[in-house]
């Protein structure tokens, strides 16, 4: 036994000595010594993350990012920290950070314990959920059904549900929550559904427009951005049930606790003096007592 333990004690001396050292305790050393920031954005995220005028990232979530980069510059005692802006979609975000593509991605991210495998989270940036888009003149059952409206005839509603849902083609984006929503709401309401997922947010509104899918499923301050900047805003309509609550947050690699540390420090700093304010006012208009009681919770102390 005293063989064994010493021997363990030398493995790990040695270790020691061969600079071995827990995920992420360089992090921040390794942005220091690259001389740079990679951000990862969205092109069609708006308000998060979105492309201005003059085709440079922009968005709620950008801004946040900005803000943590001139943090992160005081921190390392840098002069300047220039960010390197990668685009990424809504299949191949997370791949990005996981294979070290992007330091932090800035975008519409849903916080779930699923893709907390895979990567790691921030406090939550945002309060949001799953909405549905569909026409203004889509039956009126099968809106009364997305709405969560029950007819008087309750206890055949279960059968009726099938019939009203029979051969609808739900959508929603490929690799977000909502798509993994729409499946398993399928199984266990067990409904004859199509469901097609569609690779960005244009092209599914684009097909409630053309009547090619009934609904389109996604993140309801996304769609009401869409739909206000949209031509065809009057034949579509988001219906104001809310389906779930998901919190949107920034992404990190796994093991990166000193620059996850960071970017919370960075937000509660901002959630606690207010500056959250502005910056919030500027994409979704003015805050209700809800949404800044959201902040207040979500703040960490210092």
């Amino acid at each position: 036994m005293t063989r064994r333990l010493a021997t363990v004690l030398v493995f790990a001396l040695a270790l020691v000595q061969l600079g071995a050292a827990p995920a992420g305790a360089d992090d921040l050393s390794r942005i220091r010594d690259q001389g740079k920031i990679r951000l990862g954005h969205r092109a069609e995220a708006r308000p998060f993350s979105y492309l201005d005028e003059s085709g440079k990232p922009a968005g709620y979530s950008v801004a946040l990012c900005e803000k943590i980069v001139d943090a992160l510059k005081t921190e390392l005692g840098l002069t300047q920290l220039p960010i390197e802006w990668v685009k990424v979609d809504s299949d191949d975000r997370f791949e990005a950070v996981e294979s070290g593509s992007i330091d932090l991605l800035c975008g519409a991210a849903t916080a779930t314990l699923e893709r907390r495998k895979k990567v790691a989270f921030s406090i939550p940036i945002f309060p949001s959920g799953i909405s549905a888009l569909v026409r203004v003149d889509a039956p009126a059952r099968f809106r009364e059904l997305l709405e969560g409206r029950t007819p008087p005839y309750r206890p055949t509603w279960r059968a009726s549900m099938a019939q009203i849902l029979d051969k609808r083609v739900l959508s929603a984006e490929k690799g977000t929550t909502a798509a993994d929503w729409l499946v398993k709401r399928r199984a266990e309401l067990q409904v004859n559904a199509e469901i097609a997922e569609v690779a960005n947010y244009q092209e599914g509104v684009q097909r409630v427009l053309v009547r090619s899918s009934d609904a389109f499923f996604a993140d309801r301050a996304i769609l009401v951005e869409k739909i206000a900047q949209s031509s065809s805003a009057a034949e579509l309509v988001i219906l104001d049930r809310q389906f779930t609550y998901e919190p949107i947050a920034l992404v990190s690699a796994r093991g990166d606790e000193d620059l996850r540390l960071a970017v919370d420090r960075t937000l509660s700093g901002l959630y606690r003096s207010g500056q959250i304010w502005e910056i919030y006012r500027r994409y979704f208009g003015d805050l209700d007592e809800n949404v800044k009681t959201f902040f207040r919770m979500a703040a960490l102390p210092e």
